[in-house]
């Protein structure tokens, strides 16, 4: 078996989709970062990576019989397994995976640039790894509040934290379907609409709202997602730490 040793991991906790684990160059100074003494390294194939990568579906039997106590992290002078820990590759991508003791990759991580080339290295001469498992037979769905790769693609670690956070608000504002609430903050991100907003039902104005702000990143939707959540204690706390990130960042440059 192939082994990683010192590898430093940033692990993100229940993210079922693969865009929210950030790469190195997204990494911030406040991310918990630990250091594996030693992990294995499976290449697997193109469809096993993408249902652990974007997907907290129970990992393969013999996979997990494969890795059962192979990795290990330090702490202090002491060394502690890790029941399920691995890096995966399926010779293109690589991400890192913990289950803390359960079936799925609770936890995933990126590697950092160096250790992402050796392991490209490492398996140039190896062929992938068979693991049995219930590849998905239908698409995975997504929705609302795990919205499609292509919503996110390009966004910064920011501006898809923000964005989660708009995705949110429109949720509850949709599970409340309230027609006045519905037209006001359809006038609030598009008043060209004004004239026409009154004379559509709740669906078609939420319809209407959420086609205009499900794409990219703006100043409006940022002007929309402060409106939304004013009042929302939880929502308020994640946007002031999100902009207290960025004024830190802003500084170090």
């Amino acid at each position: 078996m192939l082994y990683l040793h010192d590898v430093w991991v940033n692990w993100f906790e229940g993210e079922e989709n693969g865009y929210n684990v950030c790469y190195f160059h997204e990494w911030r100074k406040d991310d918990g970062i630990e250091l594996l003494d030693q992990v294995p390294l499976l290449y697997i194939s193109e469809a096993l990576f993408d249902y652990i990568e974007n997907d907290l579906h129970d990992l393969p039997d013999d996979m997990m019989d494969k890795i059962y106590k192979r990795a290990y992290v330090r702490k202090g002078q002491e060394r502690k397994p890790l029941e399920f820990a691995a890096v995966v590759t399926d010779g293109t991508d690589i991400i890192t995976f913990d289950t803390i003791g359960y079936q799925i990759p609770v936890r995933k991580s990126r590697l950092i640039p160096r250790q992402e080339q050796l392991v490209f290295d490492m398996i140039k001469t190896t062929k992938p790894e068979s693991f049995a498992f219930n590849e998905r037979k239908v698409e995975k769905e997504y929705h609302i509040l795990s919205m499609e790769p292509e919503l996110i693609h390009g966004l910064t670690r920011r501006e898809r934290n923000l964005k989660q956070l708009l995705m949110i608000a429109l949720d509850q504002l949709r599970t409340a379907n309230n027609p006045q609430e519905l037209r006001y903050w359809l006038t609030e991100w598009d008043p060209k609409q004004y004239p026409y907003i009154r004379y559509m039902n709740e669906n078609t104005v939420w319809e209407t709202l959420y086609e205009g702000v499900k794409y990219g990143w703006s100043d409006w939707h940022e002007d929309l997602c402060t409106k939304m959540i004013k009042g929302q204690p939880f929502l308020e706390k994640m946007w002031e730490a999100e902009q207290e990130t960025q004024q830190n960042t802003s500084k170090l440059k």
